[in-house]
């Protein structure tokens, strides 16, 4: 379907998506082998900017072979590996997962309240069977649009409940959540993933926009860091990798201001991606 996001960068984010709902050309899917599969949230999603400026774009450019992102607005860990468990091909040779520090705790939060998401982590033959399923998800996101139109053009159209919900988020944003016991286990569920998978699996660490902008509390970037040493996986920072290197990290964001990266701050931190990870 024809998708249209946000506008941070002066124009509004629009692509073209897959079979199953994903930011991919859909050929991608055919590819004998997958060099990178990505999962994380809005920032691996694209926004807001358009292909081929999003990193998995920027990857296939860089490396000429197939890329997937199964990268959603709003995903968090358990979501990410539920996503992992039902998309993942024996035929993907790396996978990214993104965790961005400003709300991926606060998206944990809920999803460990969620029985359906917990399934996944209590039994590991559990699937919903989504990729046979893409009709059934279809018709059901449609009748949501339909009862959402049906009930107020008007609010639909300026997406009010979205507005508050994206508002009562940055406010939460401010608060320190620590990192819940599940976070390691979704981990270490993950890492036996991609082993069995006989893939490689990379942790990519994103800064948020109050980093730069105001005094940060680095307590849980401490403890991420130590989570995933602990678990022997491969810690691609960021935040030492780009923005440190900045004289004005801020201009890796929309205009200086608070939202996700723009067009520069995605291929900087793509080329990164693409040069640690390519052995």
């Amino acid at each position: 379907s024809k998708t249209i996001y946000g506008n941070e960068n002066g124009y509004y984010f629009i692509y073209q998506s897959d079979r199953y709902g994903f930011n991919n050309p859909n050929e991608e899917w055919n590819s004998k082998e997958i060099e990178y599969l990505l999962v994380g949230d809005s920032f691996v999603h694209g926004a807001n900017v358009n292909r081929p400026n999003d990193i998995s774009s920027v990857l296939r450019t860089l490396t000429n072979k197939s890329v997937l992102n199964l990268g959603y607005s709003g995903n968090g860990p358990l979501i990410e590996y539920a996503s992992l468990r039902e998309y993942l091909n024996p035929n993907v040779k790396k996978v990214l997962w993104f965790y961005y520090e400003d709300n991926d705790f606060i998206d944990l939060n809920e999803e460990i309240k969620n029985n359906i998401l917990n399934n996944y982590l209590n039994d590991l033959t559990f699937s919903q069977n989504l990729k046979s399923k893409q009709e059934e998800i279809d018709s059901l996101i449609n009748n949501i649009i339909k009862k959402s139109i049906s009930g107020d053009n008007l609010k639909f159209i300026k997406l009010y409940k979205t507005r508050n919900k994206l508002l009562k988020k940055e406010k939460l944003k401010n608060k320190q959540f620590s990192p819940q016991p599940h976070f390691k286990q979704i981990l270490k569920l993950t890492k036996d993933l991609i082993g069995k998978n006989n893939s490689k699996l990379y942790f990519i660490y994103l800064p948020g926009y109050n980093r730069y902008k105001n005094d940060y509390d680095n307590t849980n970037y401490n403890l991420v860091k130590k989570i995933i040493n602990e678990l022997d996986i491969p810690f691609i920072d960021i935040h030492s990798e780009v923005f440190k290197k900045e004289k004005n990290p801020l201009k890796l964001f929309p205009f200086e201001m608070f939202g996700h990266y723009n067009v520069e701050g995605y291929k900087k931190i793509s080329k990164t991606i693409y040069r640690l990870s390519s052995n």
